[in-house]
């Protein structure tokens, strides 16, 4: 862990206590392209030194950086910066599917990672078996935003953990 990464157990935009409140970002009706929000929140996390307003703002968010399973090209994605301990983790609310970025990093590992305004070269490791289960049971007690989503679906929550290597 390096002095950039802060560990919190909080989820991303903690006012919000339930996956289903109506007033929650993601739950909003927007005429907007969800491409377009990632392309403005990298944007304005990068010209920040990892720092974003509006809806996730005072949230921690890192920006993930996979090599496409299918397309072999790097696709840039901004997620919540999830702690257990010294263990940096991601997930994802998204519904109907896993998000594009967890198949990416099942098919390779290699990412990167920028944390405020340091860049590392990570590894992330898809949790499974076991190692799932137990993680799983700590994330649902201890994250009551993923625990609320999970509520809501029978497909079980990605949970990834991210080990950072070297800084550049």
């Amino acid at each position: 862990m390096t002095e950039a990464a802060t560990p919190t157990d909080t989820a991303p935009a903690a006012e919000f206590s339930a996956y289903t409140d109506p007033d929650a970002p993601w739950n909003r009706s927007t005429d907007r392209d969800p491409a377009g929000w990632n392309t403005e929140v990298i944007r304005e996390f990068r010209a920040n030194g990892g720092r974003v307003g509006g809806d996730y703002a005072g949230a921690t968010l890192l920006l993930l950086t996979t090599t496409g399973a299918k397309t072999g090209k790097r696709h840039v994605v901004p997620l919540a910066a999830l702690y257990r301990g010294d263990a940096l983790y991601v997930s994802s609310l998204i519904d109907e599917r896993y998000p594009a970025w967890y198949h990416n990093v099942r098919a390779d590992p290699a990412v990167i990672v920028e944390l405020g305004d340091h860049v590392y070269h990570a590894t992330a490791r898809v949790l499974t078996g076991d190692a799932y289960d137990e993680f799983a049971a700590w994330v649902l007690a201890n994250n009551p935003l993923l625990a609320d989503f999970q509520a809501t679906t029978e497909r079980p929550i990605p949970l990834v953990v991210l080990t950072l290597a070297s800084s550049h």
